[in-house]
């Protein structure tokens, strides 16, 4: 069976040490859903053990015509091969129920993707995905840290983050120039964060855009505000705890001009 040939275009690094991939495999729990979908397989190293644990429903999508043509000769067994792009396939249409999502992610896209997932977020209950070492460690960072960042705050709403491990880039082919980090997402008990959602997200975007400045700066300049005279502004954005950007989220929708 011929290989599959990375392709730069798609960001293809294929992990070719089964120990790691096996690793993965069983750093998702199981708990909470019946279906799981595994995003860019590539040529099925850890499609193999996933397909071990026989999940109830178990699916990859891939977005490159070769690997899909490789995953149907390599595992007959796998019936479901969405040949796709993970950014536009529609989650909620085709998974009825609870789900978690797993894969090496594609370094330039996987921002993309865990905001697709918290798009997804009633019904994504996990996630287990390896990532740029540094994207990882943000993702897992505290208030308080040079690396807290939009995503660290928005995923860290909504879910519990690990960092499980690193990977050496020599296990890939091509070796990337970068190390990775496998993290793992846990759906939190947060149903709802308290506050507009959707002017939530835009506080915590408006906060990280000028994140050298307090957040006084950066509210005025987004938010048309009857005040700033409020404790939580004298602080830059890195210093607020998901709590503090719900605090600061309702604040400022109770004191935007036009707001009854």
């Amino acid at each position: 069976m011929e290989r599959v040939k990375p392709k730069k275009s798609l960001g293809q690094h294929f992990l070719r040490d089964k120990g790691i991939a096996e690793k993965i495999a069983w750093s998702l729990s199981g708990d909470g859903y019946g279906s799981v979908l595994e995003v860019g397989p590539g040529m099925g190293i850890l499609t193999g053990f996933l397909l071990q644990r026989e999940f109830p429903d178990f699916r990859v999508i891939e977005i490159d015509r070769e690997s899909v043509n490789y995953l149907r000769e390599a595992y007959p067994g796998l019936e479901n091969i969405i040949e796709g792009d993970f950014l536009t396939f529609d989650i909620r249409g085709n998974f009825p129920g609870k789900l978690a999502v797993i894969g090496n992610f594609p370094y330039n896209i996987s921002s993309q993707i865990l905001f697709r997932i918290l798009e997804n977020r009633d019904i994504v209950q996990e996630v287990c995905g390896m990532l740029q070492k540094e994207v990882a460690r943000r993702i897992c960072s505290g208030p308080g840290s040079k690396e807290y960042g939009i995503l660290s705050v928005l995923i860290q709403t909504y879910y519990t983050v690990n960092y499980l491990f690193t990977v050496p880039a020599a296990v890939f082919l091509p070796p990337p120039k970068v190390m990775s980090g496998v993290i793992r997402l846990t759906r939190n008990s947060r149903p709802h964060p308290g506050c507009n959602e959707e002017l939530f997200f835009r506080v915590v975007k408006a906060g990280f855009n000028q994140r050298r400045k307090t957040l006084r700066n950066s509210v005025k300049a987004a938010f048309n505000i009857r005040s700033s005279n409020y404790d939580l502004l004298q602080l830059r954005p890195e210093q607020l705890s998901v709590e503090q950007f719900i605090q600061l989220t309702n604040w400022i929708e109770e004191n935007m001009k036009g707001s009854e």
